[in-house]
């Protein structure tokens, strides 16, 4: 390789991992705060078709047709 294809490259990768540190700090500073779900569906009932079609909502790719078990 030559040193005009090398440079262009290094630039990249020097702003990639720029970029990577400015996440790593800002993911750093927020603080996680764990919130309480507790009671928040007071007086809900949840039958089995809630069950089953949020089932189907997070599985999507289990519930279609190309899906394909190896």
């Amino acid at each position: 390789m030559k040193l005009e294809q090398i440079y262009p490259e290094l630039e990249e990768i020097k702003n990639e991992i720029r970029s990577l540190k400015i996440l790593i700090i800002q993911s750093r500073q927020t603080p996680k705060q764990i919130v309480s779900l507790r009671g928040a569906l007071k007086g809900i009932k949840v039958s089995e078709e809630d069950i089953e079609e949020a089932k189907k909502s997070v599985f999507k790719l289990a519930f279609t047709s190309d899906f394909k078990r190896s």
